[in-house]
């Protein structure tokens, strides 16, 4: 079969089922008209973000796409421009589906928890199905207008990673700034509950967990599918197997899409545990990928030796899954230890959290490093490039599970909002507490896609410079390896410290408005959510262009002034940094959350000493886990992008030998 035709068709078969899924959902009751109220709110505040996010950066869009037009031809100007709509369009159309999902969970809470788990993990299906099907569809319509030359396209990696970037950061910077302003106002100045509609925060909160969460992660995973495809394509195409080599990654990926399909099926409660339930629908999505990847690569190969450094990479997003879970759940010591530090204070709360952090870098990092070691013991480079797809190949699996988590977030605050005091409430509490692992766990593995991505993207970067090996005591490989290094902190403290300034003005917006609007303490008036809607829009979009601006500049300057060997330095210290910061991020960020949701459920009366330590420690954790961990995944495919697009230029006019 054609590799154009099989991409076309499981792209297709991919958009029907989400047309399906959707179907489904939104056939299902909506609820009272208090909770529609909210719900109308949560989606109008995130469409009209997401309207102004894209009219700003669509400038940057059209500015590069003509650039990239005159310097480099049409072609390479089509496929940026593809890759940068088609990032939006995930993320536009992600969280449609989400905010259309949000409500109907809430509603089937009321039926039961079996019932809001399967609307909830329907709807994060759809939007997993719809931007892996954009992914194939999208590069396998680009190959054939490239004549078959993948290495021709290489600049939707660029396009899509550039407008994620923006999405990540931008939805990150405004989620959190508004969660901060909730918890720290709410809980500890006014004692009142998160979702209590009296806060003025409360609504660009909901908003916020929909431009985070789902746009920022739709977007995220996009570019890293197609950044992992085309990198595994050009190295396929390259290697002694030829166009068998080009062919098998694809087939790999619409074998693991139809299988997260038939997994969608399979979702149903087992001894009232939604954990199990979820855990179940991976496994049986990566078993049947595994089996049916083993089989073509014996019908394509006539042997197994490809395949197993595809199911190298299953099985390490299988382990990535436990690990991150071990140090995020709230049932596991880490978290628990997290919790009980929190009764001596703030200070050993935070400092807890950080520990976890650091400690859960270890064995992921390790887990990473066998594989990529049995791989090319194997394969080669070549199954090097495989353990990217065999990660990748369950994409739509994992990307269900983690939309379900701000789709179940959503649906709790809309009963508590709406002031429905029913044992739905307790339904969607527990499904919130399986949700935040499940997003620790997806970010976990946002973070191994974009990472394997830049080493397929490496290798066929220094084959286009034509080197074999890289000298680490050439000064300019040296340097370009730590400025490498040295940008991803960089970029972490600036959208840390844009979190920061978002989070002062909506800290000092409610406190204005509890002191001045009469008889809203006592919650006998309405709070102007607008406002505060409007902060988080405005300072969002002005957070994300330093960051945004620098992982173009910066790699750009260090390929033109040192050379290709000094940028395949840069890629190499970019790696490194990224693979460990974006885990302590990730998990340490969620590891606070879940010890708070433990301490509030658990432990002891919300409002104490030993909750407000939690609080704090969790109002730390927001902008680790949900804006600088995410976003750090697609700084390091803008490098990796941006080096594929300008390899021989950075040899023919660099400044400095």
């Amino acid at each position: 079969m054609d590799i154009v035709v099989i991409t076309s068709l499981s792209g297709i078969v991919a958009i029907l089922f989400t047309v399906y899924l959707v179907w489904n959902i939104t056939g299902k009751e909506k609820g009272t008209s208090g909770m529609i109220k909210i719900h109308d709110a949560i989606k109008e505040g995130a469409k009209a973000f997401l309207r102004r996010q894209y009219k700003t950066i669509s400038i940057f869009i059209i500015a590069i796409t003509a650039v990239l037009g005159i310097v480099f031809g049409l072609l390479t100007a089509i496929s940026f421009a593809t890759g940068a709509v088609l990032s939006a369009l995930a993320s536009y159309l992600g969280m449609a589906i989400a905010i259309h999902s949000n409500i109907r969970t809430a509603q089937s809470a009321r039926k039961g928890l079996n019932e809001a788990l399967t609307t909830a993990y329907y709807g994060g299906a759809a939007i997993g199905m719809l931007l892996t099907g954009l992914g194939l569809l999208s590069v396998g319509l680009l190959y054939h207008a490239s004549e078959g030359q993948p290495s021709r396209i290489v600049a939707i990696v660029f396009g899509a990673s550039l407008t994620a970037l923006f999405g990540r950061i931008g939805g990150g910077v405004y989620a959190k700034a508004a969660d901060i302003g909730a918890d720290l106002v709410g809980k500890l100045e006014i004692s009142i509950p998160e979702d209590d509609p009296c806060n003025p925060a409360v609504i660009a909160d909901q908003v916020g967990d929909n431009v985070g969460d789902v746009a920022g992660t739709g977007s995220d995973v996009y570019q890293s599918y197609v950044s992992a495809l085309v990198s595994a394509m050009i190295i396929g195409l390259l290697s002694p197997k030829g166009y068998t080599g080009l062919f098998y990654p694809v087939a790999v990926l619409a074998i693991g899409l139809v299988s997260s399909i038939l997994a969608t099926f399979i979702i149903r409660l087992r001894a009232n545990s939604a954990r199990s339930a979820i855990n179940r629908v991976m496994y049986f999505s990566a078993a049947l990928a595994s089996v049916s990847s083993g089989i073509a690569a014996w019908i394509i190969f006539n042997n197994f030796t490809v395949f197993y450094a595809v199911l190298a990479g299953i099985l390490t997003v299988i382990l990535w899954a436990s690990i991150t879970e071990h140090f995020t759940s709230v049932s596991r010591p880490p978290v628990r230890m997290i919790a009980k530090s929190a009764q001596t204070g703030s200070a050993t709360n935070i400092l807890a959290g950080f520990s976890i952090g650091l400690e859960s870098t270890v064995f992921p990092t390790l887990t990473l490093c066998g594989a990529i070691f049995a791989a090319f013991y194997l394969s080669g480079l070549y199954g090097v490039a495989m353990v990217t797809i065999g990660f990748l190949s369950v994409t739509a699996t994992l990307i269900s599970m983690s939309s379900y988590g701000p789709i179940v977030d959503n649906a709790n605050g809309i009963l508590k909002m709406s002031g429905i005091n029913f044992k739905s409430a307790n339904v969607t509490e527990e499904l919130d507490a399986v949700g935040n692992t499940n997003k620790a766990i997806c970010k976990g593995y946002a973070v191994g896609t974009s990472v394997l991505a830049q080493i397929a993207m490496f290798l066929v970067y220094v084959n286009q410079i034509h080197i074999t090996s890289l000298n680490i005591i050439n000064p300019q490989v040296m340097i370009g390896l730590l400025i490498g290094s040295m940008i991803s902190f960089v970029f972490s403290s600036l959208i840390i410290r844009a979190v920061g300034k978002a989070a002062f003005l909506m800290i000092r917006e409610v406190r204005r408005q509890f002191d001045e609007i009469p008889r809203l303490r006592e919650k006998k008036a309405k709070p102007d959510y607008a406002y505060c809607v409007d902060i988080s829009t405005k300072k969002a979009l002005k957070g994300l262009l330093a960051p945004s601006l620098i992982s173009i500049i910066v790699p750009l300057a260090v390929g033109f002034l040192l050379g290709g060997e000094a940028y395949a330095g840069f890629i190499l210290g970019n790696l490194a940094s990224v693979l460990l910061l974006a885990l302590v991020f990730t998990n340490s960020g969620t590891a606070w959350d879940n010890a708070k949701k433990l301490i509030e459920s658990e432990f002891v009366q919300r409002g104490g000493p030993t909750h407000a330590a939690a609080v704090i420690g969790d109002t730390v954790g927001d902008s680790f886990k949900d804006a600088v961990g995410p976003s750090l995944d697609i700084l390091i495919n803008i490098i990796g992008g941006i080096g594929l697009l300008f390899a021989s230029w950075f040899v023919a006019y660099v400044i400095f030998i």
